[in-house]
């Protein structure tokens, strides 16, 4: 089906305010819950990246997502609830009190805990997995929705499978403009980067996925042992962005690790092609200082931030690599961050967007 798409903002003041109960008022969200309660998906904004939703509980409705992304059958999908009644109707189990503590510290917020599924999720949802991801967003316009639907919302990055996650309305726009009726616009996000993805055991806190949430905040409130699990190629994903290449944009990526001599032969010896250097502000300034590749007018340069600051390095992330990809650019060269804090999370996502290392 070929859908007129629709893009409504709702007022910043409102967002700034945090004004659930207003923006539930709103038109534009009678209109969302509509659409979710007839089956349909809407795209809408968490402090993460863009969702795009559909009911949780509803299989049909649930394939449309898969649909619209072009997204694997066997790639389960996050719960997103509003409340913690909501959380008690999506899981099967008793939560232990650390794993109490790990929610009441972090929810609402950007932090997915896989558990064992209530009868109320759709098999579509999980991938036929006995588990689910639940995650309370804090965005708003994300509760908002949530709250007038009162149903659990599945919800995977709003783009096409493989590219880039959606940071901005109009970058939904640009990948299911078409594909979907409505997209809820808010703003741009605040994360960058999707979730931190844990599975709780008996000992130890499984990462399945870095995200907004780090291992060192987590490792601040648990005594369990904190570990990082990468799922193979052969196994079936326990949670998102395990098993399939994500996260890149149409234009090569290639990682600069920091090896100065290969990246000075490799600029050399392509100085014919149209590339763009996204590094750190250390970095530039010791290129400017050398005068480096600065003139050279087939090379764009940009600043992603300080290695001080990798909360904003991991906001800017999915936008630059959008926006370059929009560009004549032959080949992007990103610099490796360290992999300390949400570095982790942007590391992952740069690992798997890359093709070549320099």
């Amino acid at each position: 089906m070929n859908y007129k798409t629709s893009l409504i903002e709702i007022p910043k003041a409102l967002i700034q305010k945090n004004n659930i109960e207003q923006i539930k008022k709103l038109s534009a969200l009678k209109k969302a819950k509509n659409h979710i309660l007839s089956g349909e998906l809407v795209a809408f904004p968490t402090e993460t990246v863009y969702g795009l939703g559909a009911d949780a509980t509803n299989g049909k409705a649930v394939k449309k997502i898969f649909k619209a992304k072009g997204r694997p059958q066997d790639n389960p999908l996050i719960a997103h609830i509003a409340n913690l009644d909501q959380f008690e109707r999506v899981v099967d189990t008793k939560i232990d009190n650390d794993l109490e503590n790990i929610i009441n510290t972090f929810w609402p917020g950007p932090l997915t805990v896989i558990l064992p599924k209530s009868n109320l999720i759709s098999k579509i949802t999980t991938a036929n997995l006995d588990t689910v991801g639940v995650r309370m967003p804090s965005h708003p316009v994300a509760l908002s929705l949530i709250e007038i639907t009162d149903r659990p919302l599945a919800a995977p990055s709003a783009n096409t499978s493989g590219l880039p996650s959606p940071t901005r309305a109009e970058h939904v726009l640009d990948d299911l403009k078409g594909k979907i009726p409505l997209i809820l616009g808010g703003g741009a996000c605040k994360v960058g980067v999707e979730s931190t993805i844990i599975k709780v055991e008996k000992e130890k806190i499984i990462i399945l996925r870095p995200g907004g949430i780090s291992r060192e905040e987590l490792a601040k409130i648990s005594e369990r042992k904190i570990v990082r699990k990468n799922n193979s190629k052969n196994n079936k994903p326990l949670a998102p962005g395990m098993k399939y290449k994500h996260y890149s944009p149409e234009t090569k990526v290639f990682l600069y690790t920091g090896k100065k001599e290969k990246l000075h032969r490799y600029l050399k010896n392509n100085e014919n092609k149209k590339l763009a250097l996204v590094f750190t502000s250390e970095t530039i300034d010791e290129l400017k200082k050398r005068n480096e590749f600065v003139k050279n007018k087939n090379i764009k340069i940009i600043d992603i931030g300080s290695k001080t600051d990798l909360k904003s390095i991991a906001n800017k992330l999915f936008y630059i690599l959008r926006e370059l990809d929009k560009s004549e650019n032959e080949i992007i060269i990103v610099e490796k961050i360290p992999e300390r804090g949400i570095g982790e999370a942007v590391m992952n996502r740069l690992y798997k967007a890359a093709s070549e290392k320099l």
